[in-house]
């Protein structure tokens, strides 16, 4: 988050010092040429902001296709850790203990982890470690308990059921892992950055046809521009800024409450 919002101050700055040169390029030539100076330009000017406001549009709109993305990912999770938790039922009695308490331990180690991402990363790794470690303990678990399943329960019925429902929250562990990791490349975020310095610059230029500067247009253009790019990069980076989805995870936190 820190670094996203001291990009986006950076941005700030850069926009203000170059409407100030834009426009100091725009009264020198206007000096010299007060007549011609500016004209012409509107073609090229009104293309570059076009393609400034694409790709602002772009990527506020893929943040937020992945924002929700990413949420419902947690419940996906949920419901995967739900079912499979279930379907324990269908085990022999005998078994059930053992795994249940192990599936207690697998929910809050994945509660914690997501808890302790944006502050903690160590004790979130150390969470994410442990997961993994359980995932692996469930599934022998879970394995053992399917072979003292009788075949007058219908095993392979039961075995199915038991083992697609646990591989498959593993396997959601994986997805979300993933979905934390896709962004779009730092090239995008580059060239979004030079198109708002250079339409800064230009509008700037745009200035010079007034001989007073309007402070309140002048900010409020950075203001808005620099606020929509920390807006985006708040949506893209859920765990980290003022937009998370940490209010989705009580699901996981009610499922746990259920386990009791």
């Amino acid at each position: 988050m820190l670094s996203s919002v001291l990009f986006v101050v950076g941005l700030f700055a850069g926009m203000l010092a170059l409407l100030e040169f834009g426009r100091k390029c725009g009264l020198r030539d206007y000096a010299k040429d007060s007549e011609h100076s500016g004209k012409g330009l509107g073609p090229l000017v009104g293309a570059l902001f076009g393609l400034m406001g694409l790709l602002v549009a772009f990527t506020f709109s893929g943040a937020g296709a992945r924002f929700d993305a990413r949420r419902h990912l947690i419940v996906e999770e949920t419901n995967a850790i739900g079912t499979a938790y279930l379907r324990l039922s269908l085990l022999p009695a005998e078994s059930q203990p053992t795994l249940r308490a192990s599936f207690r331990q697998y929910l809050d180690s994945r509660v914690d982890f997501y808890r302790n991402l944006a502050d903690n990363p160590e004790t979130a790794q150390t969470a994410r470690e442990r997961s993994e470690r359980l995932q692996e303990q469930i599934w022998n678990q879970a394995v053992e308990a399917t072979r003292l399943v009788g075949a007058e329960a219908n095993a392979n019925a039961v075995t199915s059921l038991v083992i697609q429902s646990i591989n498959q929250m593993i396997d959601l562990t994986t997805t979300r892992m993933v979905a934390l990791q896709i962004h779009p490349p730092t090239p995008v975020y580059l060239l979004l950055a030079v198109l708002v310095l250079a339409c800064s610059m230009l509008a700037g230029y745009e200035t010079a046809a007034r001989k007073t500067r309007s402070w309140i247009h002048v900010l409020g253009f950075a203001v808005i521009v620099s606020g929509s790019i920390l807006l985006i990069l708040d949506y893209e980076y859920p765990r980290f800024g003022f937009i998370r989805v940490d209010a989705t995870d009580q699901v996981l936190v009610d499922l746990r409450h259920t386990m009791r």
